[in-house]
């Protein structure tokens, strides 16, 4: 090989070099181009009212003073991770990729009965589940609606979080007047967007944790229409009536920041009765603490379901789910939080399995209406079938 042969091939590969140079900036222009529009595109859609909004001005101060909220954001009482000891996220995002779990949907639409809520007579004493956590609660002349979820899903994301076949049978106009709309947290399961529009002229007040009328307030609601309180403060209603907001163990948040909002559980204190609902919660120390001050509970609305072994912190599994029921010295149990959505990775209607199974021996009653029938209140022992074993 001579001189020459030499220069040209060094003349070839400097040709080659200069080449893929120009290949790769074009690549990473390219890359840089797809990244901005992808983001803008997040950032435009994260822009929807549906996301809510996050406290601030006054609202945030308030905020800034609770002993719950530290280092930016609201703590539990108790160290809560995500994941218990053995997971992990990618453990996790493998286990949902490449794992099937049968059974998670219903083949068979849900049973429903439609109750006349419009038309109930004023001494009614009633709850009524709407599936997942949406009950209506009409006792001692007061109108409560918690954590309602009408617009068939649970996810930002259009056509994703669906309802099950059966279960979307009531619509905000079903409802009389609301005195107390209750809103446990701002997970969207439990603080619907569309719903809470169709409310906003029917609610006279929502009561909820600190910073969660924010979202309210962005969706049109007057300030004087927000009651936002903190754990372990109480709503006086009337001489006899009192709405308790208590501790719960879970986490909030509807964007990328979490925990900027208060997730609380609610002790609905009648004249005559003493009604507690969970909200989302893990199992901890404030049943008990609950049940030594203010028990015994004549009902407790539980949640029970869409739970797993690597989340139950902030998701009570069923035999949590009883243990909490007796630390509140319950008398009765509405098991809540299942059968309207895909949530977890357990069958559909293993949640009422396990609690019905679980209840065996208990004096703890287990009520299992199904969607729109009422539980009458002033009744002891009220008999519901096991609907579910009915359904494919």
């Amino acid at each position: 090989m001579n001189v020459a042969d030499i220069l040209l091939i060094i003349d070839k590969s400097q040709s080659n070099m200069t080449r893929i140079k120009t290949l790769l900036k074009k690549m990473a222009i390219g890359a840089l181009i797809l990244i901005s529009v992808v983001t803008a595109s997040v950032s435009a859609f994260m822009l929807h009212p549906k996301f809510g909004e996050l406290p601030v001005g006054e609202r945030q101060i308030r905020i800034s003073r609770s002993p719950n909220f530290r280092n930016g954001r609201f703590q539990n009482r108790t160290e809560t991770p995500t994941y218990a000891p053995g997971y992990s996220l990618a453990g996790e995002l493998h286990k949902q990729i490449f794992k099937k779990y049968p059974g998670r949907c219903p083949q068979s639409a849900i049973p429903s009965v439609k109750t006349d809520l419009l038309h109930l007579t004023e001494d009614s004493n009633v709850i009524v589940w709407f599936g997942h956590s949406s009950c209506f609660i009409k006792v001692d002349g007061k109108t409560i609606l918690i954590d309602p979820v009408f617009s068939g899903s649970v996810s930002p994301i259009p056509r994703t979080g669906k309802s099950f076949k059966g279960t979307d049978f009531y619509i905000a106009e079903d409802f009389p007047p609301i005195d107390y709309l209750l809103i446990s947290h701002d997970h969207y399961d439990h603080l619907d967007y569309k719903t809470a529009l169709a409310l906003k002229n029917k609610a006279r007040q929502v009561i909820c944790g600190l910073g969660v009328g924010a979202h309210f307030e962005r969706w049109g609601y007057r300030a004087d229409q927000l009651i936002e309180m903190d754990w372990d403060e109480t709503v006086k209603i009337d001489t006899d009536f009192a709405i308790h907001v208590l501790p719960a163990r879970h986490k909030s948040g509807r964007g990328f920041r979490q925990n900027r909002t208060l997730w609380v559980s609610f002790l609905i204190q009648t004249p005559k009765k003493k009604i507690y609902y969970s909200g989302d919660s893990g199992y901890d120390k404030h049943f008990s603490e609950i049940g030594n001050k203010y028990g015994p509970i004549d009902l407790a609305i539980l949640e029970n379901g869409q739970y797993d072994s690597a989340w139950h912190y902030v998701h009570m599994l069923p035999h949590e789910t009883m243990q909490a029921a007796s630390d509140l010295k319950a008398k009765q149990m509405l098991p809540v939080h299942h059968s309207k959505f895909i949530l977890a990775r357990h069958p559909w209607d293993e949640p009422l399995a396990r609690i019905d199974e679980l209840s065996k021996g208990s004096e703890i009653g287990i009520l299992t209406p199904v969607i729109g029938e009422p539980i009458k209140l002033e009744e002891s022992y009220q008999p519901f079938r096991k609907w579910w074993k009915a359904i494919d």
